[in-house]
């Protein structure tokens, strides 16, 4: 098959040889340099023709003349398939002031429909009870052994490491004045009111809160969350409300596992330091209250309910593409971990100013 080029004959634009899609990246910029001095394009000597030649014939929006019957079909139908479906053209840059106030006025309605989204969650959760069929016990069930039990290993090998990390280097300064045995104390009040529900946090929006947004999103992509809209099903009572109530109710046990595994891992490093459990015990008896566990598991149950109501906007608010259940399940564990946070220093300033 003979090769395709291009020629400028006076006013006309010549093509001859199988113009196919190594053609057409070859001979694309000649073509639009040389339609640019021709009025019209002949296509007489054209001996094949393929969708990506077809396309760039056409863009260069020139009257041709002298092709074969089998050519100007194809051109034909390239032409009446690029009318039923243009080319989206790339958007024009906004100038500076323009671009700002678009970028405020974006986020203006996305907070709107955050808002909305929680209205919605709130006034399903509060409707479910009486409500047939509101709440699954069996989905919820589900959600409650993914979230919670599955997570148990995880979180008692990060629970006992990082109780062991604590001793080991808060047992230095301490070590200096002969305050080691006050070890207990600092490493058992940072677990229950800190670290434990906190580190419990961080796991599951990196598990659970990833994997609401992955199934949601994917549902989203293959338009089921619509085709349950379209037969009349509630999908936040459907989809969202089961993961939610299964975050809430599952945190609390993540926490007391990593407090208690956290407290076993520094036992043993008290133990290798050379105090028997006895004076642990005994400090941890008079340190330690229950307000320090119950505000604890207190947080740890408001963490659980914003990691699941992120993960599931996340998932709900998936666009269409390749990248969108990716980039839902990454926006969902960077939400949730910085709502951790937030939340973390609300809770501080509350606890201080209550004096807990």
């Amino acid at each position: 098959m003979p090769e395709a080029t291009i020629r400028l004959e006076g006013d006309t634009l010549a093509f001859t040889g199988a113009i196919d899609v190594g053609a057409a990246e070859r001979l694309w910029g000649d073509a639009t340099s040389g339609a640019a001095k021709a009025t019209s394009i002949t296509l007489d000597k054209v001996t094949a023709l393929d969708s990506i030649g077809a396309v760039m014939l056409l863009a260069l929006d020139k009257p041709m003349s002298g092709a074969p019957p089998d050519i100007a079909e194809v051109l034909e139908r390239n032409r009446r398939a690029l009318e039923a479906a243009p080319p989206v053209k790339p958007e024009k840059e906004l100038p500076a002031l323009q671009a700002l106030g678009a970028g405020a006025v974006a986020k203006v309605r996305s907070f709107g429909r955050t808002l909305a989204y929680i209205g919605e969650v709130t006034v399903t959760m509060l409707r479910a009870p009486f409500q047939r069929g509101g709440l699954r016990p069996a989905e919820l069930m589900r959600h409650l052994d993914e979230a919670g039990l599955r997570a148990f290993p995880l979180t008692i090998l990060l629970g006992t490491l990082i109780g062991v990390i604590l001793a080991f280097q808060s047992s230095i300064p301490l070590k200096r004045f002969g305050a080691e045995i006050f070890v207990p104390n600092l490493v058992g009040i940072s677990l229950l009111r800190e670290l434990g529900p906190l580190m419990a946090a961080i796991i599951m929006s990196g598990r659970t809160g990833s994997a609401y947004a992955a199934e949601l999103g994917t549902m989203v992509v293959n338009e089921e969350v619509d085709a349950l809209r379209i037969m009349g099903v509630d999908a936040i009572a459907m989809l969202v409300l089961p993961r939610i109530i299964a975050a809430c109710l599952a945190m609390p046990v993540l926490a007391l596992v990593m407090d208690l595994t956290g407290l076993i891992g520094m036992t043993g490093v008290m133990a290798a330091l050379g105090f028997p459990l006895v004076a642990v015990t005994s400090q941890l008896k008079q340190w330690l209250s229950l307000k320090d566990l119950l505000g604890g598991l207190l947080k740890a149950a408001v963490f659980g309910a914003a990691i699941g109501m992120i993960g599931c906007r996340a998932g709900l608010a998936t666009a269409r593409g390749p990248r969108a259940v990716g980039d839902a399940a990454t926006g969902a564990v960077v939400g949730g971990i910085v709502a951790i946070i937030v939340l973390d220093g609300i809770f501080a300033i509350l606890f201080y100013r209550l004096g807990l």
